[in-house]
């Protein structure tokens, strides 16, 4: 098989097999045992778009444990309840950076609970892009994995939870004391001008933050805050705020504000200023 060969020439450093549903156990159980006999050469893993089912994902936790991987994408791989229960393990892997888990329906339950214990027992991990899943505002788990995150997370990504403003006090309070983290993708979430005037301080407060990401947050010309964030900003270099109701108005403020800031060299807006219904 394929898996043979690559594993035959111990050469390969990134291996994608996405959009291999027919794999079957067998399939599994292969990848499984080259990642356990290439734990030295293999560093990236797309298994993406796949369903890792129960038995499937207890072969690859096996070996997850003592890989050498940096880098596993499996977004839309039906990870919700059992089977990301089961790829637990890898809050004891300690070469793992990267973590990509898109689409995968995981809920504000069970699912967020496992997460809250990846984050805070996994102290490499470098980024975690859990967008386009079902988080809601049950972000207090998840947020607690955060504030035991001492020295290593640089990128998170929360597009598309359906969050909105009721969650954010959560995630207020736990944004200073990341002092690493430097991209947050807040976009498409219903945050509204609520949300960011709850989040306003602790982004002014975050001792790292560079890339921010309010796009299709339902904010308004009224959010005064965010021209107040940009203004009191000593570190934040990037923000995207395309897809919301910011009028002319909202974007003179805007302007203002950018006359105080020494540390933003890009602003993402929509080409044409939106007036609000």
């Amino acid at each position: 098989s394929l898996l043979d060969m690559i594993l035959y020439y111990e050469s390969a450093k990134h291996l994608d097999i996405s959009f291999n549903a027919n794999i079957g156990i067998s399939g599994w159980q292969a990848l499984s045992h080259l990642i356990q006999q290439q734990s030295r050469s293999l560093e990236r893993l797309d298994a993406s778009d796949m369903p890792l089912l129960e038995r499937p994902a207890r072969l690859l936790s096996g070996s997850l444990l003592t890989s050498r991987l940096s880098v596993l994408h499996l977004d839309n791989s039906s990870l919700s309840g059992t089977p990301l229960f089961t790829l637990g393990i890898l809050k004891m892997n300690t070469t793992l950076r990267e973590l990509y888990l898109a689409n995968n329906k995981l809920n504000s339950f069970q699912d967020s609970m496992q997460l809250g214990d990846l984050l805070k027992f996994n102290q490499n991990l470098k980024c975690l892009d859990i967008s386009n899943n079902l988080i809601t505002d049950s972000l207090e788990e998840i947020c607690d994995g955060l504030k035991a995150q001492r020295s290593r997370l640089q990128q998170l990504v929360l597009w598309g939870n359906h969050l909105t403003n009721h969650g954010m006090f959560h995630l207020a309070g736990v944004l200073p004391s990341i002092k690493t983290l430097e991209i947050l993708n807040l976009g498409n979430n219903s945050l509204e001008n609520q949300g960011v005037q709850t989040l306003k301080e602790a982004f002014i407060s975050s001792p790292s933050l560079l890339q921010l990401d309010l796009s299709s947050t339902g904010i308004t010309c009224e959010v005064v805050v965010l021209a107040e964030f940009i203004a009191e900003s000593r570190h934040i270099q990037q923000l995207d705020i395309c897809e919301n109701l910011i009028g002319t108005g909202g974007l003179l403020a805007l302007s203002h504000a950018l006359k105080f800031n020494r540390t933003l060299v890009k602003v993402e807006l929509d080409k044409k200023p939106k007036e609000e219904e």
